[in-house]
């Protein structure tokens, strides 16, 4: 039996090693341009990081602690297994103390998988397969029978894919053309060409007569003719029909490996239509005739989710009562987290980054999982202000289920949710990496930080409106959602377009503003780069930097490239040795013949105005536009000022760029395009509430200097300060896809009665 004293000692030390326990301890990260960051996170709770872009947030909880926990539960697997996972080296850390299993919520989209959709990533398909496997009529097996991607459900036509190849004859001949004039589109038939000659000179036409007066024989031979032996002049030849060679040429090739060229013409000319024998449902005869009260699992699939939430709650049937419960639940959490307008067949690569995360998200709040540690990157990312409210309680659930939440987050809605906040900085990239403060939200309002200071701002209503210079007019649009939608998207001002996530923006904006001539688009679609690639390469700024370099010196200019001849031969111009140990992480380590510097020592001792180009390539994008003043130089590195990206590395690899910083250097390019009309797709993505400030003055300096400026966007500091608003609503899927609103924001302010009303009129009222 203890004494006293003992019980005293042992009840001490367990307190003691729980506080310590309930606390994730990181000492001296150096990640990136974390500067030894140490801090302690509170477990079982929320906690929220803050800062401006490129502070090392993300350094900090993805690179850092996700990374470790990760890595760590990799060791626990033998060797052999490890051989075959991906390889994770050791993040630049002193100490991590008290990890648990970490689960990366993020937003990279889903994949290219044709056979991945929404339903498959839930298990919400599985489990409406067992369903109708059980108490469908006829019966017709196993619920691999209703599988699309198994052979006893999938279409033998399509093998479950549900499309069929169809090439668009429009984009490869011009049929008001003759074939003197050029009315071959495809690449490489230009007029006089070999491929040219052959069908031309083949004596199946008369090349001067317009394709539209073809005889139907002829149309067939132009574009049907299988691979024929003709003579032409002394020789013979093999002629045959243009979609004949389309098709060989072009269909299951990687469009990634075409010339630009030809990536074009596949992209225009090939597409994917509905497998006429299945009708693009993807699923067998058989899987098709079964039916529970007059729908089989296709219509099912094919539902808007809250459709088929009310549709499942219909059915009672004791044979399949736990199964039911479990895909009420799954379709009751896709509602809750805004994703009531999807469809259990909506390809998984179609969804945008802020969906393919709440997506992830619903797999994980019906887990039996606890005390893990989830890592959500911006889940607020496309969420109206209405849809953040239910983002927040979901995230408190989780926390409330006993896990600990890590946030990296901009909205102060989520912020103000936060039991622990840690902002960063205080600047961005060289200039961050440090905590400028820890602790409870109430502490951070007065801790004078920038986020702490920028919580309560808000953006007030213009003094002065612009006035439209002419109208690009929309009439009757009925793409995916839209309900026969005609507005008036006013020139020569600033128009914002909101609404609820799947109200119809993108259907509006992307498909009948894009394409239109003089329209500039700057999405959101992934940035293709690599180890290689660099703001300098990905924006072009290299190349008159290169040849300022090959002018001083007299010199080639590929020898400043490390692409190309100047590039270190160890290294192969990277700076870095990747060194695969087989059982082991991949390990980084610089490479010794350059010092990491990329260049040759003969290229190292060109310079210009006393540097060399590594060390050109070394400084920040605002040092560099001081170097480079003037010229094609300066005008790209201004632009990239202007979007807030100073702070980076000129040769910062792209693969270490966060998403916001991504979208902001698409931007930088996009405006360098010739156009009149910008099309911005939610900008504001990771963007620091201090920097959105500097958002609305570049998207101002490009009205004002005569362009038009359209953007989609959920901020309300963005509608704020629009000259226009375009509402859309007045919920999402089937239930929106109309104008609820068009005018200014004062108008919509004063009188709408929309959702997006409601959430503005709170934050100009804000006190």
């Amino acid at each position: 039996m203890l004494s006293s004293h003992q019980a005293s000692t042992v009840q001490t030390r367990d307190h003691t090693a729980a506080d310590s326990h309930d606390n994730i301890q990181v000492r001296g990260a150096r990640e990136n341009n974390l500067k030894g960051v140490s801090v302690d996170l509170p477990k079982r709770r929320l906690t929220v990081f803050t800062g401006v872009s490129g502070s090392g947030k993300s350094s900090l909880v993805f690179d850092t602690i996700a990374a470790e926990s990760r890595r760590l539960i990799d060791e626990t697997y033998t060797a052999f297994v490890q051989a075959f996972m991906p390889s994770r080296s050791r993040p630049d850390v002193d100490a991590l103390h008290n990890l648990s299993a970490a689960i990366i919520v993020d937003q990279e989209r889903m994949g290219a998988n044709a056979r991945s959709t929404v339903g498959t990533a839930t298990d919400a398909h599985t489990m409406l397969r067992i369903i109708f496997s059980r108490i469908a009529e006829p019966h017709v097996g196993s619920a691999s029978a209703f599988s699309f991607n198994m052979a006893e459900g999938m279409c033998p036509e399509c093998e479950g894919l549900g499309k069929a190849t169809d090439i668009d004859v429009n984009e490869v001949v011009d049929r008001e053309l003759s074939l003197n004039e050029g009315a071959i589109k495809a690449p490489g038939y230009a007029v006089d060409t070999w491929p040219w000659q052959i069908v031309a000179g083949s004596g199946l036409f008369d090349p001067d007569v317009k394709l539209k007066d073809f005889t139907e024989q002829q149309w067939a031979d132009l574009l049907h003719k299988p691979a024929t032996k003709l003579k032409y002049g002394t020789g013979n030849f093999t002629y045959e029909g243009l979609l004949v060679r389309v098709r060989r040429g072009y269909l299951g090739k990687d469009r990634e490996s075409m010339q630009p060229a030809a990536r074009a013409f596949a992209d225009r000319a090939i597409r994917l239509a509905p497998c006429p024998a299945c009708d693009g449902t993807r699923l067998n005869e058989a899987a098709r005739a079964a039916r529970i009260d007059g729908l089989n699992i296709a219509d099912c699939s094919a539902m808007q989710v809250n459709d088929l939430a009310d549709f499942i709650r219909g059915i009672d049937d004791p044979r399949v009562g736990p199964v039911l419960e479990g895909l009420r639940s799954t379709l009751d959490s896709l509602v809750e987290i805004g994703l009531g307008y999807l469809s259990l067949d909506r390809e998984s690569a179609t969804l945008s980054g802020g969906e393919a995360q709440r997506v992830k998200m619903v797999r994980h709040l019906n887990s039996s999982l606890t005390d893990v540690t989830y890592v959500f990157d911006e889940p607020t990312a496309g969420l109206h202000p209405h849809d953040i409210q239910r983002m927040n309680r979901l995230l408190l659930a989780l926390c409330d289920k006993g896990n600990t939440v890590l946030v990296v987050e901009h909205k102060p809605e989520t912020i103000a949710i936060a039991d622990h906040v840690v902002d960063l900085g205080p600047g961005a990239g060289t200039a961050g990496g440090q905590i400028c403060y820890s602790g409870n939200l109430l502490g951070l309002r007065s801790s004078g930080t920038l986020t702490g200071r920028y919580l309560d701002h808000r953006v007030r209503l213009r003094d002065t409106l612009r006035q439209p210079t002419g109208h690009l007019p929309i009439r009757n649009a009925t793409l995916h959602n839209l309900r026969d939608v005609s507005v008036d998207i006013p020139l020569g001002v600033l128009t914002v377009v909101t609404g609820v996530a799947g109200s119809g923006k993108s259907s509006l904006i992307h498909g009948h503003v894009a394409g239109r001539d003089g329209v500039v688009v700057a999405d959101q679609s992934p940035i293709r780069g690599s180890r290689r690639s660099n703001p300098a390469t990905y924006t072009g700024v290299l190349d008159p930097i290169r040849t300022a370099f090959a002018k001083a010196n007299g010199v080639k200019p590929g020898l400043f490239s490390a692409n190309s001849e100047g590039a270190c031969p160890a290294c192969k111009g990277i700076g870095l040795i990747y060194t695969d140990l087989a059982m082991m992480a991949e390990v980084a380590s610089v490479c010794e013949t350059c010092e990491g510097k990329r260049f040759t020592p003969e290229v190292l001792t060109y310079r210009l105005r006393g540097k060399n180009i590594s060390e050109v390539l070394e400084m920040p994008i605002s040092e560099a536009r001081d170097f480079f003043p003037t010229g094609q130089a300066g005008t790209i590195l201004d632009r990239l000022v202007a979007v807030g990206l100073g702070y980076l590395g000129l040769g910062q690899p792209l693969t270490t760029l966060s998403g916001g910083e991504r979208q902001r250097l698409k931007l930088a390019i996009n405006m360098a395009r010739n156009g009149n009309t910008y099309v911005l797709d939610e900008p504001t993505t990771g963007l620091h509430l201090a920097d959105v400030d500097q958002l609305l003055a570049l998207l101002d300096r490009l009205v004002d200097a005569g362009n038009t400026v359209i953007v989609i966007e959920h901020h309300q500091a963005v509608m704020a300060h629009a000259d226009w608003i375009i509402d859309l609503g007045p919920g999402a899927g089937h239930d929106g896809g109309q104008i609820v609103f068009s005018g200014t924001p004062a108008d919509l302010v004063a009188h709408g009665d929309s959702l997006t009303a409601i959430h503005l009129r709170d934050y100009i009222n804000h006190p």
